[in-house]
């Protein structure tokens, strides 16, 4: 993790024993106390918000190397997302007293909030990005910040998550989104992988088309 060096993120991570968690599992949920933080060792996580009526939005996406939940532990507040496990993810779980331990024995306090606001304002341009733009753009930033996060290097990037779950994280009907990735398939950008989801293949004309269309 850069904001604290590799040396200390390795000190963090020894604190707790490596822990496997499958696709779409609930690593945070919002509304829980501050009880841990998660230490994402591999794979990739959903940050999401969900309002009042039970809609979820997508803020963000996670990959190996973040620290997850640390804002909640440090401020002793609720938590005000989840995060979900976009594939399968091994993470370590410090228990709060330990992280706090660990933060004020190192001087991480004003990094650590730093890094956290930076998030804030990240989250706050993707709402703004779903109250305003159309849904293809909505949908190719979406799989775009998938795609970065992938815990692979492989060609193909797989997105375990259904056309169903997409309309819901980007705030748009599912013919919506099937409508938005039907002109991609056909130029063979994506394609529907076997075991559910999308396979990804060439997610830069993904997002240029997108543009295109606004």
């Amino acid at each position: 993790m850069a904001v604290i060096g590799e040396s200390l993120w390795s000190q963090l991570r020894g604190l707790a024993p490596v822990r496997v968690r499958p696709a779409r599992s609930i690593l945070l949920r919002q509304g829980d106390p501050g009880a841990h933080v998660v230490l994402l060792a591999s794979g990739s996580t959903l940050v999401t918000l969900t309002g009042t009526n039970g809609e979820r939005a997508l803020l963000a996406v996670r990959g190996p190397g973040e620290l997850l939940g640390e804002l909640a532990v440090l401020d002793a507040q609720p938590r005000s997302a989840s995060v979900i496990a976009a594939e399968l993810c091994r993470v370590h779980l410090i228990p709060a007293p330990e992280f706090l331990s660990f933060v004020e024995n190192n001087g991480l306090l004003n990094p650590l909030l730093r890094h956290a606001i930076a998030r804030v304002r990240e989250s706050e341009d993707v709402r703004l990005e779903l109250a305003t733009a159309c849904v293809p753009v909505r949908l190719a930033s979406a799989l775009s910040r998938l795609v970065d996060a992938a815990s692979t290097n492989r060609p193909a990037i797989s997105v375990r998550l259904t056309q169903e779950e997409l309309s819901q994280m980007i705030g748009a009907s599912r013919n919506a989104v099937g409508a938005a990735i039907k002109p991609w398939r056909e130029e063979g950008w994506l394609e529907t992988d076997r075991g559910g989801g999308l396979l990804i293949h060439d997610i830069t004309s993904i997002t240029e088309h997108s543009r295109s269309t606004m």
